[in-house]
């Protein structure tokens, strides 16, 4: 078991939810691996909390498809699969496409200059070998542009699914060939979104989720 994880503290959530999100966390970037058993004695002794909170959490985890529970062998962490990757992916190209037309609409001088920051700031850590990082930044891109909606309902449930597809975006950039395209389709979505070119940008942010899908695909099947 990886030993690299503490428990996140947050003085306004209950201990039963920090417990939770500890986990969840820890089996979205990798920390936890796909197949590793979760036993509740190590796990609360790690975060130094009783096995109750961890208990409760590990039931949620299954609730989300996170965490299986196989007979004779307990809780383990979920495999990553082609069949929930495709479920994820289908969703986020519907999302993604109402983003980016609402966003080519509405987006200010203000944001464009904040996604131009956060596009220069994804470049950056590509020259370390944090993938977390690189992770996190591409995820804060998106997130800008989602903001550029001005659509809290939409924004919400995006971020909803940014959880869920935070396993799969790890995996596509552990590809440091597939870095630089990277780059130059978040510097092209930000040039079709300044110029209100809507057409342009849906075709790159096809292009764009499409690419990273048949890679994932790839790497699974690779695996197997």
């Amino acid at each position: 078991m990886v030993e690299n994880f503490q428990l996140q503290m947050n003085e306004y959530l209950p201990l039963r939810d920090v417990v939770f999100q500890t986990l969840r966390q820890a089996i979205l970037r990798g920390e936890l691996r796909p197949g590793e058993r979760l036993m509740e004695i190590h796990l609360a002794q790690k975060l130094g909390v009783s096995r109750t909170p961890v208990r409760e959490a590990i039931r949620k985890l299954e609730l989300e498809g996170l965490v299986l529970m196989i007979p004779r062998k307990g809780a383990v962490v979920a495999e990553i699969t082609i069949s929930d990757l495709e479920d994820v992916l289908e969703v986020r190209m519907a999302l993604e496409e109402l983003a980016i037309k609402y966003a080519c609409r509405r987006i200010t001088p203000e944001q464009l200059a904040e996604l131009k920051r956060l596009s220069d700031e994804f470049k950056k850590t590509l020259y370390g070998n944090d993938v977390g990082a690189c992770a996190q930044a591409d995820m804060k891109f998106h997130e800008a542009i989602y903001a550029a909606t001005g659509n809290g309902r939409l924004v919400q449930i995006l971020n909803n699914l940014r959880e869920q597809m935070y396993r799969y975006r790890m995996e596509y950039l552990k590809d440091r060939q597939s870095h630089s395209l990277l780059v130059r389709e978040h510097e092209e979505i930000l040039h079709y979104l300044e110029q209100r070119d809507e057409k342009m940008a849906l075709e790159v942010t096809s292009r764009h989720i499409g690419r990273q899908k048949e890679h994932i695909i790839a790497v699974l099947n690779a695996k197997e």
